[in-house]
């Protein structure tokens, strides 16, 4: 049989696959910004960098996406299936905090060199160098959102590099770009950087009448006790519930140059089973980084805990703090009723704020509530 030509607008093409199959209820705010991903999709692909004298060309940056809207309205996903559908390696999609993480990061590697102890030094160029030298062309960032004058004022300068070394940018944001850092301080010396973004991306926002976030957790309860089949049973509707009936893939979440394995994730939400994430060498960082990849999480078989899981139990520990502080929704399975889990001495503390952030967990309140950025 001969096999179908590739979608000439393959990223509308995979949303309405998952229209198709109940996945998503469709939506004409959708829809149109999955076209617009599409559009900057195609340019990068007609601009695809050339070999000359055996070297490939310096790459051209295209205009790129900038998709503002309220939480719940479907950005991510979007991101995840422009993302998939580009064909080429040299991208990278990361939450925009974690972006200036690694910048400043580089800043300060930078400085203790020795040509960073040059007061003529440009530290902005220094950073910018090694990301163009990698050949990147695609740079996604998830919930573009400046707080700290720090980062106001640094990035004009380094889009402005990374623009003109051919750097391609797609973002989202809850806010337009007019609204970025209203109200800081010295903030006439941010708009340069609004202007430079509203030319280098087209603006587009995704209304929408729901959140559909919130409509998947309505009137659910998202905690199972006991253990048996009949736990796995209400975690396997629940899952399928948040994925709108897709089954979910394993893949893996990027964490401070590691890679944590995820045994099932899906349209924004992700499972895993207890001991994948609190009997492994997991701290902070990582399950931050969890927090800011998915919007919910459901966890399969949380045990009591007490002596016997002292190093568990500190991770369980670290690993609610991180989803709580975030607003990530979570669903879980336990082996018994959240005031017998238990906890050592060491951490009797610290383990009662965990239960009394899993009560608040499963409340309406906490349901109904959107993502809150790790930098408020």
């Amino acid at each position: 049989m001969t096999p179908l030509p590739a979608s000439p607008h393959p990223v509308r093409a995979a949303y309405e696959a998952l229209a198709a199959r109940h996945a998503l209820t469709p939506d004409p705010a959708q829809r149109d910004a999955a076209g617009e991903l599409d559009r900057v999709l195609a340019d990068l692909v007609a601009t695809k960098p050339k070999r000359i004298f055996g070297l490939f060309e310096k790459p051209q940056s295209v205009r790129g996406l900038y998709l503002h809207g309220e939480v719940g309205r479907g950005k991510t996903m979007l991101m995840d299936l422009f993302f998939a559908a580009v064909p080429f390696a040299h991208k990278r999609r990361l939450h925009f905090h974690e972006f200036m993480d690694e910048v400043h990061a580089g800043v300060a590697a930078f400085r203790k060199s020795k040509k960073g102890r040059d007061d003529n030094a440009d530290l902005v160029e220094a950073v910018v160098r090694p990301i163009l030298a990698s050949g990147l062309r695609l740079l996604c960032l998830d919930e573009f959102h400046v707080h700290d004058i720090t980062n106001a004022m640094l990035l004009d300068r380094l889009f402005g590099k990374l623009f003109a070394g051919g750097v391609t940018l797609v973002a989202t944001s809850n806010v337009a770009p007019d609204d970025l850092y209203r109200d800081g301080l010295n903030r006439q010396l941010f708009l340069p950087f609004i202007a430079l973004l509203k030319e280098r991306t087209v603006v587009a926002d995704l209304p929408s009448e729901q959140d559909y976030r919130r409509l998947k957790f309505a009137g659910q309860h998202v905690f199972s006790f006991g253990e048996g089949p009949e736990a796995r049973a209400a975690m396997d509707a629940m899952w399928l519930r948040l994925t709108g009936g897709e089954a979910g893939a394993p893949g893996v979440v990027e964490s401070v140059g590691r890679r944590i394995a995820v045994p099932l994730m899906a349209m924004g939400a992700a499972r895993f089973g207890f001991a994948d994430l609190c009997e492994r060498p997991l701290g902070t960082r990582d399950f931050v980084r969890i927090a800011h990849q998915f919007d919910a999480l459901v966890i399969d078989g949380v045990p009591q805990m007490g002596r016997t899981r002292s190093d568990a139990a500190k991770r369980f520990i670290l690993l609610i703090d991180s989803l709580y502080d975030r607003g990530v929704k979570l669903a879980a399975s336990f082996a018994v009723p959240l005031e017998q889990l238990g906890a050592d001495d060491k951490t009797a503390f610290e383990f009662q704020r965990t239960l009394s952030r899993l009560t608040e967990m499963q409340s309406e309140e906490y349901l109904a509530r959107g993502l809150r950025d790790a930098a408020e």
